[in-house]
């Protein structure tokens, strides 16, 4: 792959160079959509690179073309407005067609790329900030106003995130574009009869029936409320602790704490907590019921990988979860940080194997119709097609019609 900036500047290649701006390029459900934009947008359309204001881990690994760009600026904490010099320098060189920011921790490179005459300024809302998971924060607010008039189109993730642009940003409702994130179903795949052991896992079905989540083990995640509601499950139901294991993937502050929970409760031996792992399709295919116990999220990737999957989900009501599961049909929405709730809901799904592997195969076909990978970069090229020599260079604005 491309390792410096000199492999962009070619004046002979005519494909428009998409720049995608992000904080910090790492594992993670926004990070995720961007590899999946590159490695599935035809690559005769656009260019690519990733820009990250801090930095860029081996998760860049992912990306499967070779002709795409990665640059980190290791920015510190704080405002990066002494930043602004390098960015107009970097986006004068580079010469993106489109620049494309992500969630707010990026958005001030909009400033730069304005002044850079970048003609195409897109900003994307992928999900709630941690230090505002609803999203009341007038401060938030008023930074997104603030840099509103250099964005040009926004794209949100889910209707929750579209109504916000409109409500608390007074962004006009044509000038956002509401996408919801593909999964790729033939890559996660309801598992076969023969599907093998997950390597390291004490727990395999049929002998268990394992519930689980996987996502960074961080505050807005909320894993605790799901380890307490698995502790519940056993003692309301005590047969259940004959075949129900809980399987929590992922690394995080709040490892340790869900590990200390069900230590307590004497049952560590009933749970693993194996940390971070690669192979996300295996482990959702290892799965019988997969839980999001989010206090926010955006449009859920791996809700979309346990649809995919076949796996019924239980998640909270924050965010896009309920734009994605079809409550009573696919699974349950439930309200966040309620244990009780999602005990319950577990219940349901535990005591009846029937009902939970129908509402999985309705989650499958909903994944496929819906939420295709092909629907998602249908809509991101379309967005970015229909601008292209769409801007007036006089005005700095977009033309009537591309609007």
């Amino acid at each position: 792959m491309a390792t410096d900036a000199t492999r962009l500047r070619s004046t002979d290649d005519p494909r428009p160079l998409v720049l995608h701006v992000v904080y910090r390029f790492d594992i993670g459900g926004l990070e995720n959509g961007i590899v999946n934009l590159i490695n599935h947008m035809p690559a005769g359309a656009y260019r690519h690179a990733v820009l990250a204001l801090t930095e860029i881990t081996d998760f860049k690994l992912r990306v499967q073309r070779p002709d795409v760009q990665f640059i980190a600026l290791r920015k510190p904490p704080g405002h990066g407005i002494w930043l602004y010099p390098r960015l107009y320098r970097l986006f004068r060189e580079l010469k993106p067609a489109i620049v494309h920011t992500r969630n707010l921790g990026a958005l001030e490179t909009i400033v730069p790329a304005w002044a850079a005459g970048v003609p195409l300024r897109i900003h994307g809302e992928h999900g709630r900030d941690v230090g505002d998971p609803d999203g009341s924060s007038v401060r938030y607010q008023r930074v997104r106003r603030l840099y509103r008039p250099f964005v040009q189109h926004y794209l949100a993730l889910s209707r929750d995130l579209a109504s916000y642009l409109v409500d608390k940003i007074h962004v006009p409702a044509s000038r956002i574009t509401q996408v919801y994130n593909g999964v790729d179903s033939e890559r996660f795949h309801p598992a076969d009869r023969d599907e093998p052991a997950l390597p390291g896992c004490p727990f395999a079905a049929p002998a268990h029936w394992l519930i689980g989540t996987v996502g960074r083990m961080a505050t807005i995640k909320d894993q605790p409320t799901l380890a307490r509601a698995f502790i519940q499950l056993l003692q309301r139901h005590p047969p259940l602790r004959e075949r129900a294991r809980l399987v929590l993937i992922g690394d995080g502050p709040l490892r340790a704490e869900c590990q200390a929970l069900l230590n307590a409760a004497g049952l560590q031996q009933f749970a693993w907590l194996p940390g971070e792992r690669s192979d996300v399709q295996d482990v959702m295919r290892s799965l019988s019921c997969f839980v999001l116990p989010s206090l926010a999220e955006g449009i859920s990737n791996t809700i979309l990988e346990a649809m995919a999957s076949g796996l019924p989900v239980i998640a909270t009501d924050v965010g896009g979860n309920a734009d994605l599961v079809a409550h009573g049909d696919t699974g349950e929405i439930v309200p966040p940080a309620n244990v009780d709730a999602i005990t319950d809901a577990l219940a349901r799904h535990a005591l009846d194997p029937e009902l939970a592997a129908r509402r999985g195969r309705a989650g499958r076909v909903r994944a496929e119709q819906r939420f295709s990978m092909q629907a998602m970069v249908a809509t991101y090229q379309g967005v970015y097609d229909r601008y292209q020599g769409a801007v007036d260079p006089r005005t700095d604005s977009v033309a009537t019609r591309a609007r």
